[in-house]
Formats: C-alpha cells, sequence, structure tokens
C-alpha cells in the first residue's frame, strides 16, 4: 500500500517537472518564417516593374506554404494541430480579460488571443494571395489589383498586432516567445512537450522552396541592358547600309 502511494507520488512529480520541451516542429518553425520572409519581400518589391518577377515568385511561395500549413494544422503535431489552439470566442475573451488584469493562463502552444490572430492572418493571407493572382492574369480587372493593395495593409496590421501580442506574452509569462520560434523549446512538464520534431518534413519543404526559385530563375527572361541595346541598334544600322 505504502509501496504503491511512494511510487505514483514519483511518477506525479516526475511528470510535472519542469525543465525544456519541445513544442514547435520544425515544419512549423520553417513555414512561419518563410513565410515571414516571403511577405516582407513581395512587400518590398510591390512597387518595382524590375523585381516584379521576385514578387510574383515570393507570391506563388507564400501560397504553396499556405496549402501545406492548412493540411499540416490537420495532420501535424499536437501543437500545430489548429484543434489545439482554435477555441470559441468566451474562451478568447477570458484571455482578454485576464491579460488586462495582469495574470492571464499560461498556454503550452498558441494562447486563444493569439490564435484568433493566426486565423486572421490565415484568411488574409488567402485572400491576398488569390487576389494577386487574379490581378498578374487580368482576372477582375483593375478593382482587383486595388483589393489586392488594401489586403496587403490588412495583412500588414495583423502581423502588427501579431507582434505586439507575441512581445506582451513574452514579457508577462517572462519567456522568450520569438526564440522558442527558432528552437522550438519553451518551459513546461516533461508530458507536454511532443516526441518528434519532423525534420525531414522540414527538409522536403525546403528542397521544394528552393527548387522552385530555382525554376522561376531558369524560366525568366533574359534582362536586356542599355549596352545591348545599343549594339542591336549599330549592327541593325550596318545591316541597312550594306
Amino acid at each position: 500500500m505504502n509501496t504503491s502511494s511512494v511510487s505514483r507520488n514519483s511518477g506525479n512529480q516526475s511528470e510535472s517537472r519542469s525543465g525544456r520541451i519541445l513544442v514547435w516542429d520544425a515544419p512549423v518553425r520553417l513555414f512561419h518564417w518563410l513565410f515571414a520572409a516571403c511577405f516582407a519581400g513581395a512587400w518590398l518589391t510591390a512597387e518595382s516593374e524590375s523585381w516584379r518577377l521576385v514578387h510574383i515568385t515570393l507570391g506563388y511561395t507564400a501560397g504553396g506554404l499556405l496549402v501545406f500549413r492548412l493540411a499540416w494544422g490537420i495532420v501535424g503535431t499536437k501543437y500545430a494541430r489548429f484543434s489545439s489552439f482554435v477555441r470559441g470566442a468566451r474562451r478568447v475573451w477570458r484571455y482578454l480579460a485576464d491579460l488586462l488584469r495582469g495574470h492571464p493562463q499560461r498556454h503550452v502552444g498558441h494562447n486563444p488571443a493569439g490564435a484568433v490572430a493566426i486565423i486572421a492572418m490565415i484568411a488574409a493571407a488567402s485572400f491576398l494571395i488569390v487576389s494577386g493572382w487574379a490581378g498578374y492574369n487580368d482576372v477582375g480587372g483593375n478593382w482587383m489589383e486595388e483589393l489586392h493593395e488594401v489586403l496587403a495593409y490588412v495583412m500588414l496590421s495583423f502581423i502588427a498586432v501579431h507582434i505586439a501580442g507575441v512581445i506582451v506574452s513574452s514579457w508577462i509569462h517572462r519567456e522568450n516567445l520569438i526564440g522558442a520560434m527558432v528552437t522550438g523549446r519553451k518551459s513546461g512538464g516533461a508530458h507536454e512537450g511532443i516526441a518528434r520534431s519532423c525534420r525531414n518534413i522540414a527538409a522536403v519543404m525546403a528542397v521544394a522552396v528552393l527548387a522552385f526559385w530555382w525554376w522561376q530563375w531558369q524560366a525568366a527572361p533574359s534582362p536586356v541592358t542599355a549596352g545591348g541595346n545599343a549594339a542591336a541598334a549599330h549592327q541593325t544600322h550596318r545591316d541597312g547600309a550594306d
């Protein structure tokens, strides 16, 4: 009787022991930073005609990453699944109320407010990418291009809110959430962590993105320099004189 009690208590103590655990798998982390880089690059090249192909390539890349994230949100590891962090409005308001009081409940994965920001960004990014494709392929007319520009600002505002939320949560919970999205690790009980990082899937993602970028580069038209134009004009003049 006493032996079993000691054994049970020892097991509970072992499970509740806090340490650095794996929370974010490699595909989630790679998606996060690649998608951020694609949006930043697309934003910076949006108004430049000479960088148009880069803008389009980054947009298509973001679209492919988004499709992967939606699938991974269903079949991925514990904290990557939407079912682990998408909650009802009541849970979100309760978390925000606790946040304003200065003592919100800590979540190993995404907190309810962060989940709302993520869903909002996924929705905005989906419409942004579709409108960009439509504008590039002359579907919908000029209003589609204007919608694409408006959605880019909407997406930027969601990102700003997301970054602010990460900073506030990091300060309140005394943990580096940005660093956690790099290493994949946070503080928690040993029983709360995920068992595998799925690095092989992340490697396939990286290879697919690099292969697509290489293919886009190979298919890009060769730039015509001013010197090349002058040489062509001079050759045409000589041919006419002959």
